[in-house]
């Protein structure tokens, strides 16, 4: 997704044509883009905006205030989360600690949504760092001062990227507001701006089935050589599995190579025995 396509035309349908490599992709390639054209109308950015908008962070455990001008200039290293979050038996999200492997840690998340986020940024975003609620925003709109704290800062070796999360069908006009300053203030910041309000079909549950076997395994019946020597054959799934004498291991394999992107499929199909399945590096 490009910075044009979340200012400002209308969001891709989510049956982009085409297939999307696993191997290839970029996380932003797994979201259909949300327009933030409408948001965008309402604020206030008559001359020296950036210097009248401020943003507040916690550095070294206290926080900050300055112009949102200076934001980019200030170190990502002793940040925190501006808040925190509590579990209650009758909340109707789910936060939790997630487990990444780019980072090593748990990082909060506030929704199964925001999960799924994490989940993204760990196979397919290059992570270095990630830090939840990592700042507030005052903007202003046409009428009022508001305030708005973006769910994600994420550290990428391809850029930095400010993160909304929230489900397309639970965005409000004032959400596209606050979607739209938070993308002004990463763009004079020289930051990357997404939101996360869908995933292209086919991609949570293909992510959810590799990400079970995301973790560290010891190949105890030496499968990974052949796996990755047969797929550059270009067969499927379910033959590859099943040339090897331990097969219902080589199905666990499979799904590790394919999360650590040495093999690829294509997420915009249903993960099954008859996917094609291709060698990183190699042609598809």
């Amino acid at each position: 997704m490009n910075e044009t396509q979340a200012l400002g035309g209308p969001a891709l349908p989510s049956d982009t044509p085409g297939p999307l490599w696993s191997h290839r992709c970029s996380w932003t390639d797994l979201l259909v883009p949300v327009s933030l054209y409408a948001g965008r109308g309402a604020l206030d950015q008559s001359d020296g905006w950036a210097d009248r908008w401020t943003a507040t962070w916690k550095y070294a455990g206290d926080e900050v205030t300055g112009p949102v001008r200076h934001l980019g200039q200030m170190p990502v290293a002793s940040r925190g989360p501006m808040r925190g979050f509590t579990w209650r038996r009758d909340q109707r999200h789910r936060p939790g600690l997630g487990p990444l492997l780019a980072t090593g840690r748990l990082h909060g998340f506030e929704s199964l949504e925001e999960d799924q986020l994490l989940v993204g940024l760990d196979f397919a975003g290059d992570l270095v760092e990630v830090l939840s609620q990592p700042l507030r925003i005052r903007f202003r709109t046409g009428e009022v001062w508001r305030k708005h704290t973006p769910d994600f800062f994420a550290v990428t070796r391809m850029g930095t990227w400010l993160i909304d999360v929230r489900p397309r069908p639970l965005i409000k006009p004032e959400d596209l507001q606050s979607f739209a300053a938070a993308a002004e203030v990463a763009t004079v910041s020289g930051w990357h701006y997404a939101v996360a309000g869908e995933w292209r079909p086919h991609v949570r549950p293909t992510l959810g089935a590799m990400y079970a076997r995301r973790r560290p395994t010891r190949d105890v019946f030496g499968l990974q050589v052949g796996l990755l020597a047969q797929a550059e054959e270009g067969v499927t799934f379910g033959e590859l599995a099943a040339a090897q004498t331990y097969w219902p291991v080589a199905r666990a394999h499979l799904l590790h190579l394919l999360w650590h992107r040495r093999l690829g499929v294509d997420l915009s199909e249903p993960l099954t025995d008859r996917s094609r399945v291709v060698l990183a590096g190699g042609t598809s």
